[in-house]
């Protein structure tokens, strides 16, 4: 692990700094769109057109990786980030913020695939486990420090945008100068949905309303903060409250996951999400009970991800893990892309309660899909099934492919040693 570190720490230190530039974004646009008069409608465009950016950038990056090279596509896409951060103050228009937002998506995920695809190549089968936990901690760390950061200036002005600029524009000097080229890029041919569907119901539903449920608390949350009228700190604290969540419930649910029936464990913890979902809509009023609501909702839905693809490795052959990743990353997408939209479409028809009721919804959903799962067929002995790897919602099929090689890497690992 420490030879990891030593080789992994400008690639580590850099994904902060970009998540940080990515966590001030978001929140920053929901806050602004407020000011400007925006509708709830017209901003869950907003939110949502990252989504829409970020699925086409994950299936793209790879072949332009493989063009011209990972330094290339991070430089280029760096480039395009720290622009388009700059513009955002100066064409305050709905349609100009949702070109921008599906530009910033795109790079995004262009960058996390080569970031991700250099730290699958700096660990090692030993540590590549720890590895991916370690990045996980390092981007939420970002987050949580990026609505901290909201609080140094005015909303309203120009310098919160010029910071996640700058942030986004110094991520890249250690990365570019420190990181050793890596080999030839190569990513998994995907399996198809259809068959991906037949091996693991759960885990593609699953996927498909978890990718609604965490873009609309990573998109809509700051939009309605404001609408209930939460102060800029008391939004900041809010917004963090997700994602200190998910970061304290991630490893106590994966301890768990490899001791008992995924399924039953998917649907205790996605119904424990959508009880924290009901206590957000009828406490909205109360400070403190909209943190807990949140830190609950963050808590579970982070994990849920981790806990769909490792289940979904349990009914998968050891050579087709990999193949699905990239089919669980795509129905999660699209999920995403639809989650703020409808989140929008509920905030304005129901009022900001809407944003709860849409994510209690989903969730329980989820819940319910899961235990009817349960019933269908036995569930794999504990001994047989993959290992947990933490991964974030936002990982790109790198990321989730590199979970998958760890996982078939521990199968074959157990196996040797019963042998």
């Amino acid at each position: 692990m420490f030879q990891f570190l030593k080789s992994a720490w400008a690639l580590l230190l850099g994904m902060m700094l970009l998540m940080v530039g990515n966590g001030m974004q978001g929140t920053l646009l929901g806050i602004r769109g407020e000011l400007e008069g925006f509708s709830t409608y017209e901003m869950s465009f907003v939110m949502s057109a990252y989504f829409v950016g970020f699925l086409g950038g994950s299936w793209v990056a790879p072949d332009m990786i493989r063009r011209v090279g990972h330094v290339r596509v991070f430089a280029a896409l760096a480039s395009f980030i720290s622009a388009v951060m700059i513009l955002y103050p100066t064409l305050v228009e709905p349609w100009a913020w949702v070109l921008g937002r599906v530009v910033i998506g795109f790079c995004f995920s262009g960058v996390y695939v080569t970031a991700e695809s250099w730290l699958n190549n700096a660990a090692t089968n030993e540590n590549r486990g720890k590895a991916l936990s370690l990045y996980m901690i390092v981007m939420m760390i970002g987050i949580v420090s990026a609505q901290g950061l909201l609080l140094v200036a005015d909303p309203s002005g120009y310098v919160l945008f010029v910071i996640p600029s700058v942030l986004v524009s110094i991520s890249f000097a250690p990365i570019l100068l420190s990181i050793s080229p890596t080999p030839a890029f190569d990513t998994t041919k995907p399996m198809s949905l259809g068959e991906l569907f037949k091996i693991s119901p759960l885990g593609v539903v699953g996927m498909t309303l978890l990718g609604g449920i965490f873009a609309a608390q990573f998109g809509m949350s700051a939009v309605f903060a404001t609408r209930i009228g939460l102060s800029l700190r008391e939004l900041s604290i809010f917004v963090a409250a997700f994602y200190i969540g998910a970061t304290l419930f991630q490893f106590p649910l994966g301890w768990l996951s490899d001791r008992m029936d995924r399924r039953v464990l998917i649907m205790m913890v996605a119904f424990a999400g959508g009880f924290g979902a009901v206590l957000g809509w009828l406490f909205m009023d109360n400070y403190l009970m909209l943190l807990v609501a949140a830190a609950l909702v963050g808590g579970t839905s982070n994990p849920l991800y981790s806990l769909l693809i490792a289940h979904a490795n349990d009914f998968l052959e050891t050579e087709d893990m990999a193949a699905a990743s990239g089919g669980l990353v795509f129905v999660n997408g699209v999920g995403a892309i639809a989650g703020p939209l409808v989140t929008g479409w509920m905030m304005e028809a129901t009022g900001p309660s809407g944003f709860f009721v849409f994510l209690a919804i989903l969730m329980v959903a989820t819940g319910g899909y899961a235990a009817y799962r349960a019933t269908r067929r036995a569930a794999p002995s504990v001994e047989d099934t993959a290992s947990y790897t933490p991964v974030m919602p936002s990982a790109s099929p790198v990321a989730v492919e590199a979970a998958q090689e760890y996982a078939i890497e521990a199968i074959q690992e157990e196996e040797a040693q019963q042998q």
